[in-house]
């Protein structure tokens, strides 16, 4: 057997990158239907509907539940994984994006030789609550899907 064709009978690793894959496509429609603009970088790019990181997280961690029994260390592993990526998420990257979204506007109004140079600072970071909580329905269902068809 292939490196491949083992990788792709890891349930647990494919149902966690194909829930993150589902999640930054998803992006691209969401986007769209919201601002009426295609924008392809949503592929790539942080925040935005549903969040991709607890997609990833969340499916990692049903898909180890699922395999290997809920007892298993893993989960908890899993769990405390899932927990800290969600919360940064919601919490302290959303809170950057805003402190982004505050500063760019000050620099506009405001602005001053060497900081103009430095560029635009990154305003889509993190997640609302309910995009970190679409994400991790998202990435539930794929852990559900790829355990009971793949």
């Amino acid at each position: 057997m292939t490196l491949v064709q083992e990788i792709m009978q890891n349930k647990v690793l494919v149902s966690a990158v194909l829930a993150w894959a589902a999640a930054q496509i998803l992006k691209v429609f969401t986007n769209y239907f919201r601002h009426r603009k295609m924008d392809v970088e949503r592929l790539v790019g942080a925040g935005g509907m549903p969040s991709s990181h607890s997609a990833l997280v969340v499916a990692l961690t049903m898909s180890v539940g699922l395999n290997f029994g809920w007892d298993s260390p893993l989960v908890a592993l899993s769990c405390v994984l899932a927990a800290i990526v969600m919360y940064d998420a919601a919490g302290v990257r959303n809170a950057a994006g805003k402190q982004a979204k505050v500063i760019n506007k000050l620099v506009r109004e405001h602005p001053a030789p060497r900081v103009a140079r430095e560029g635009k600072l990154k305003e889509l970071l993190g997640h609302t609550p309910v995009e970190v909580v679409a994400g991790a329905f998202l990435g539930a269902a794929m852990a559900y899907f790829i355990y009971w068809y793949w």
